[in-house]
Order: C-alpha cells, then structure tokens, then sequence
C-alpha cells in the first residue's frame, strides 16, 4: 500500500506527469523562491525533490507579491521531446479583478535549463496545457470569478495561443470551479476540476464531452474525489486533482489533501499531495478503486512496478558545499550577494535586510515543515550594535504570521535573547528579554508539537536552557492566516539600519516526526 500523504508538509496542488518508468510531481510555492517545487518517483510511494525549473529572476520576480500570491498551481507535462510547465503569478488576490498572470516554460530534460517563460494570458489562474492525440495543444485555464473553464489553441513553433477562446464548461452547482485538466481517453474528452473551495468542502469533480470544445455533460455521481469532515483520522480537503497512468495500465489520481490534528480544524503543515488508485467503470466515468468518493490514507500500489527509495533527505546541514540544498526556499527573490557560503566557510552568512513582515527583501532561509513534531537548531554568531538589527530563528507561515527567536541589543546596547510574536501583524514580547553575553556564539533551538513549540538556549551546544516561552502554533495554520501555505522553520537575520550587519550560522539541524511528544534534535 501506498501511505498518505506522498509529499508531506507544504506541497499543495499537484501536477503529475509520466515519462517511460519515471514520475514527475510540480506542486505550488506561492510566495517562495524558488518557484516550483519538482518532485520525482519511480513508484509513486517514495518521491525525492529535483532542483526548481523557475530559478532565474528573468524567469520569475516575485517581489511585491502579497502573502499567499505568486506561484498558484502548476502543470507539468511532456509531449514525447519537451517538458513543458505552464504556470501562474498571482500579483494581487483581492477584489473583483485578479491580476494573475500565465506563462509557459520548456526544457529538454526534467532538471533544465528551463527556458525563459513566454507569456499566455490574464484570465484566470490555474492554468494546464492539453497535448491532444493529434498534436495539438490547447491551453486551459478558469476564467477569474470561477467563471468556467476556457480553451484556447496554442501553437508550439510560434509560442504563441492562436484562435477562438471558448468558455468549454461552467461547473458543476457546487461552484468555485478551479483547477481544469482535460484527458483524451478513448472517445472521450473528460474535464477534470477542483471544487467546492480550497478548503473542507474541497472536492474533484469531472465531465466529459466527445470534442474538446464540448458541450460537457457531468458526472452523475460528482464528486469523484471528496472528505469526510465527521471521521477526522483520514484526509481532509482532498481536492484539485490530476490523472496519471502508469506504464502497466493502471490509473492514479494525485490530489490536494491535509492533516488536521485530531478533531481539530487547524493545519500547521498546510495542504499536502495524496494519491488515490482509481479505474474507468463501464459507463465511461472515473471511480475510485477503494470505492465511494472519500480520500484514504492509503491507497494500492501499482502492479509491476518495484519498490523504489530515493536518496534520503538531509536533516543537518554544515554548510560545506557551494550551494544551498534544493529543500532550503526564501521569500520572493533570490538573495543574491545578501548570502554567502564562502566567505567563511562551513557557515552560512546572511547579511541583514527587511524585517520578516517585508513582502521585498528579507533575510530569510528555511524549509517547510512536513511532521507536527519537529524541531530546528543553529549555531549562530551575531554581533549588532542597535536594536534595528536582529537575528536567530524564525517559525512562520507568512510575513503577517510568525515568530522570531534570536539575538538583538537593547537601548544601551547589552546583548538580549528574545522572543517576538507577530499574529496578523500585531507584534508582542513573549518573554523578558535575558541578557546575553558580549561575545561568544549562541545556540538556538525550537521544539514543536501539534499545539505549542518551546523555545531553547545554550553558550556551549550542550547545556540547554529553557526561555518559558510556549508559542501557540494555531497562528501558523491555514485557519488562522486565511494563506495556502504553511509553517517553516528557518535562518534569518535583519538590519532596518540598511548597513547591513550580518549573522553567521555554523550549521542548521530540522526533522520532523511523526510520533508524538517532543524530542530532542541531536
């Protein structure tokens, strides 16, 4: 059996693709940079991260972008010499007018170099590129305002959608119709969409048609794919699908799902990637091979196919390499000269910018959390001179929801430990600031469960001491931020000076487990 989730922590709104024995996965990032997260597998259970194919900033800037704007679903897909992935930047998300743009990049190979993104439209987000039987491609997307699904022609040689632009399909009576795939399977054309909100109510639903262009009739017996909010042991939100066949015949559905805590509608881990076996029934529609329509934590595995284990994913990091491991994500933009890995080796440096509730430049570099039982740890020298600098850990889910941990000065300019809340940017002191040595490095660690993190200390890396601080983690959930992200944990550093002080991290531990109750990173 194959356990959900399959890509756990942040990685909402899947996108799969096959390509002979190997399975690809392109999942949202909204805010963060890179843009994209790729994922690879041979088996469909065991998945292992691929470098960003959005990781130039001609390719991608997201500065300025509001909080849970930038990368919205996209879909990967391959049409026998190229992969293609088509995407949206979210550049505002509030009113009537959405200003979300859709572009489309390609690469020969599945680890680039990703070509610079040529632009589509403005019409609505969520957009999947439709590679007909026949050679043809067809860009889908929403229209703004859940308005339907619309279908334009896109021609390969020039770039460019070329022809009539139909509205195809205007969903089904339970509305926000997002997320459109179409599939050309056997006589059929199927519509596959997400509905019924991102949230608890989220579903997949389908109809079919005999022409790309319609008209579409619905499934029956819609949702194909949906929760069961009364049994909390299972996934919920399951939603915004994508098909794919495997090279012995069988049918999968990845899907949007997350874990609540039990009987509790709060999500630190945001919305994750399941997986669901499915089959075609003999009227044509697509079923799930469990039977019903609610997603399960777990799922068959497909036949002939060997068991596959990727490389195991770091839990520390000493900064020896060159380069940033493919797991770290920072805000918005790259941080170009703002990090360095060489000028003191086997440290990472960050030289300070805007503070956390920036949505331009910060000092930021972190990795999502995947358990609800997780911890983070560093080794940091830090020496600012004003209180306008600031730098240790952050656990946040965005620049309006976070907390910090670190080292700063006070008005006299004695070093002090503190512990900064920030809930929809209104800003507290969780402890009395402790007063730290002049010099020397400092070691920090946050300890998370399902409900509150703690919040560690030490001179020496062995002798630990406790701040008192119990952060409520109900402020880095989906509930509390209205977002569609999820919590991170990471390295920061600002300097509101603009001199740009810099902080050094000698190493960064994370891990996440499932087990309950805390426990201790080294």
């Amino acid at each position: 059996m194959i356990q959900n989730p399959i890509l756990k922590g942040f990685c909402p709104d899947p996108s799969i693709v096959r390509v002979g024995q190997d399975y690809y996965i392109a999942t949202s990032t909204f805010e963060w940079w890179p843009g994209v997260h790729l994922w690879h597998s041979r088996d469909l259970a065991h998945w292992e991260q691929l470098p960003s194919p959005l990781n130039r900033i001609s390719q991608l800037n997201m500065l300025g972008n509001p909080t849970s704007g930038g990368i919205w679903a996209p879909d990967i897909s391959y049409d026998g010499k190229r992969f293609y992935l088509v995407f949206t930047d979210v550049k505002t998300k509030k009113g009537r007018y959405y200003n979300n743009h859709n572009y489309l990049v390609w690469a020969e190979d599945i680890c680039g170099p990703w070509s610079d993104p040529v632009y589509l439209n403005s019409t609505g987000f969520d957009p999947s590129l439709f590679h007909d039987s026949d050679g043809r491609k067809y860009l889908v997307n929403m229209r703004n305002g859940f308005k339907g699904v619309l279908v334009q022609e896109f021609d390969p040689v020039s770039g460019k959608l070329t022809g009539e632009v139909r509205n195809v399909f205007r969903g089904t009576e339970i509305g926000f119709t997002e997320g459109p795939h179409i599939y050309h399977v056997g006589d059929w054309y199927y519509c596959l969409t997400a509905e019924g909100g991102t949230g608890y109510d989220h579903c997949v639903t389908m109809a079919r048609a005999r022409s790309v262009w319609g008209p579409y009739e619905v499934d029956p017996e819609n949702p194909v794919l949906t929760s069961d909010t009364n049994n909390p042991d299972i996934l919920q939100k399951a939603g915004h699908g994508d098909l794919v066949e495997t090279q012995n015949g069988d049918w999968y559905l990845v899907h949007l799902c997350a874990r609540p805590p039990h009987g509790e509608k709060r999500c630190i881990l945001g919305r994750e990637t399941g997986i669901q076996k499915v089959f075609w029934n003999e009227k044509g529609w697509l079923r799930l091979c469990c039977g019903g329509r609610i997603a399960q934590n777990e799922t068959e595995s497909p036949k002939g196919i060997e068991s596959w284990i990727p490389a195991a994913q770091k839990e520390q990091d000493d900064f020896e390499e060159n380069a940033l491991d493919v797991r770290y994500s920072v805000p918005r933009v790259p941080l170009g000269e703002c990090v360095s890995l060489t000028e003191r080796p086997g440290w990472l440096r960050l030289y300070g910018q805007e503070s956390l509730n920036s949505l331009h430049h910060v000092s930021l570099v972190a990795v999502r959390q995947s358990e609800y039982q997780a911890a983070a740890q560093t080794c940091m020298e830090f020496y600012p001179d004003c209180p306008e600098q600031f730098a240790g850990l952050s656990y946040m889910y965005d620049a309006a929801n976070f907390y910090l941990f670190g080292k700063t000065v006070d008005e006299e300019g004695q070093p002090i430990l503190c512990v900064i809340k920030t809930d929809t940017l209104i800003t507290t002191d969780e402890i009395v600031p402790v007063k730290l040595p002049e010099k020397g490095p400092l070691w920090l660690r946050i300890v998370s469960g399902s409900k509150e993190a703690s919040c560690l200390y030490s001179f020496d890396g062995q002798n630990w001491l406790d701040t008192g601080a119990r952060l409520d983690t109900e402020i880095l959930t989906d509930e509390n931020c209205r977002g569609f992200t999820g919590a991170h944990m990471g390295m920061y550093c600002h300097d509101m000076t603009g001199r740009r002080c810099y902080a050094d991290f000698d190493d960064y531990f994370m891990n996440c487990r499932e087990e309950d109750g805390s426990f201790s990173p080294m």
